[in-house]
């Protein structure tokens, strides 16, 4: 299936399910808000719902389920079930990752609860319709995401530092990019930093630990916005007994509307 920015959420949400879309869904139903997900057991969760709101770049909470082990998600669209929609998902125990998935079924309990955090994606759109390019839209790729050294604040055992997505740009268009992004803080808001990556931390520009590398030409910058692979940081700190995110990339698509983030 190839990338088709006019396909509706649903329509998204049903190849996902069975199994005809298992990668990233970076520029796909365009105008809708996509999520990134963490699933905790409820005995965690309360700690995690603390660290997103002492973290609010990284961890923009745009839905939750209603109550423990609801996996339909109807605050965010029709017919989404958890176990299912998402292209692929991450299972921690104990902290470490144990394995990568494209259905949670099996491993569903009563006792679950969904967090679905602004995405990166939704933002780009705006981006685009400014005028402005997104190198890995423009590639066909994952964004590049890198571990950095700037520290969240904790809360009880979720602490850890901030993970960034990186899209280059002329210093120019950077600016312009701090402008569109401020109007949109469910979904991360304005960079974070722009231009030399080792003030913060980050070595190998063209060695991202998440998503893929893409080519930064002459002249431009790079750009980085909090993103929301962060948790998963926090996760592997925290070491809950079992937890369930998105694999990088791999998003909830909703059927809420970007347009309806945006702060005029």
């Amino acid at each position: 299936m190839s990338t088709d920015n006019a396909i509706s959420p649903m329509q998204v949400r049903a190849k996902i399910r069975s199994g005809e879309w298992q990668h990233n869904t970076s520029g796909v139903a365009s105008g809708f808000v996509q999520g990134n997900i963490v699933i905790l057991p409820k005995t965690w969760a309360d700690g995690f719902l603390q660290f997103c709101q002492k973290n609010p770049k990284p961890c923009p909470i745009v839905g939750m389920s209603d109550q423990p082990g609801d996996f339909l998600l109807s605050s965010v669209g029709d017919d989404v079930d958890i176990r299912t929609d998402v292209p692929s998902y991450k299972v921690f125990r104990d902290g470490n990752f144990v394995d990568e998935v494209t259905d949670i079924s099996s491993l569903w309990q009563d006792d679950l609860v969904t967090f679905v955090l602004g995405c990166s994606f939704s933002f780009e759109e705006a981006l685009i319709a400014d005028g402005l390019e997104v190198r890995n839209i423009t590639e066909g790729v994952n964004v590049p995401m890198y571990r950095t050294n700037i520290a969240c604040k904790s809360a009880g055992p979720f602490s850890g530092n901030t993970v960034v997505s990186m899209r280059p740009m002329t210093p120019k268009d950077a600016i312009r990019a701090i402008q569109i992004c401020t109007r949109f803080p469910s979904v991360h808001g304005a960079p974070l930093h722009f231009g030399n990556p080792e003030s913060i931390g980050i070595k190998d520009i063209n060695n991202p630990e998440f998503g893929d590398a893409v080519t930064i030409k002459e002249g431009e910058v790079p750009v980085f916005w909090a993103c929301g692979v962060t948790p998963q940081v926090a996760l592997e700190q925290a070491k809950p007994p079992l937890c369930i995110t998105h694999s990088p990339g791999c998003m909830l698509v909703t059927d809420m509307r970007n347009s309806h983030l945006a702060v005029l």
